[in-house]
């Protein structure tokens, strides 16, 4: 089995996408990346094609999966885990393509889940205060008080629900039916968190500093928020019918 991919979906990240390649790649793991590129007009695709030629050779270390169009964020995570499982990689993480995530902090997800036991390591910008940089406040205060809702509705011991730097174990990833995760957008963050959870899966947050993008723009809208917010309590009344065998039974 191999060992680590970082899956990166990218929509118009031309200004970011070699550097954040490049960034993941000079760490000391030997990471594999996945760019899941959905149909950008700008040629972030071609930008990672032309990588390829300098950092695949006897090891295939860079991948790229080509979607047509806009598809939306949950849906292209979802295609990459599949491909990482088809792959056989032991550890699965995820990040933005924009340096909101440091890909320096990526050794401590992985290291979480491979010699401290944990099922999926979550970056947390809230695990000891915010730990936040470069939003304007009312969005920090936005997405802070959206992680108390969740977790007063859900009941997850998790202080950073709609976290995107993540990394799972393999086994996490096969138990979860990812044919049923229901959320496209931000929310489908908060779907597989609970669905670990529910799962009984061993989860720990690990302290990060999220810095918000100096390139490129934003892809957060009111539309991702109403679902995160309807799409809780929905997806949480449902749980109420549902049975979750635990992955350890």
């Amino acid at each position: 089995m191999r060992d680590s991919i970082v899956i990166i979906p990218t929509y118009n990240e031309r200004e970011n996408i070699q550097a954040i390649i490049e960034a993941v790649f000079s760490q000391p793991h030997n990471f594999h990346i996945l760019i899941v590129d959905d149909g950008s007009p700008d040629g972030t695709a071609d930008i990672v094609k032309s990588l390829q030629q300098n950092f695949n050779g006897i090891e295939k270390r860079l991948h790229l999966m080509q979607r047509e169009g806009k598809l939306g964020l949950g849906t292209a995570y979802i295609a990459g885990f599949r491909y990482a499982l088809k792959n056989e990689y032991q550890y699965i993480l995820e990040m933005d393509a924009d340096f909101s995530h440091d890909p320096k902090d990526l050794a401590s997800l992985h290291q979480a889940c491979v010699k401290e036991g944990y099922d999926m390591a979550i970056g947390s910008r809230y695990a000891t205060g915010v730990n936040v940089v470069n939003w304007p406040m009312g969005r920090v205060l936005l997405s802070y008080f959206a992680s108390r809702y969740v977790r007063i509705i859900t009941g997850m011991p998790i202080k950073d629900t709609t976290a995107g730097f993540v990394c799972y174990t393999h086994k996490t990833l096969a138990t979860i039916p990812l044919d049923q995760i229901k959320f496209i957008g931000y929310a489908f963050q908060i779907e597989m968190k609970f669905l670990a959870w529910k799962y009984g899966f061993k989860l720990k947050e690990v302290p990060i500093i999220f810095t918000d993008r100096t390139r490129g723009q934003s892809k957060m809208s009111a539309g991702i928020f109403k679902e995160a917010f309807f799409g809780v309590l929905q997806m949480t009344i449902q749980s109420w019918f549902k049975k979750y065998i635990p992955a350890n039974s």
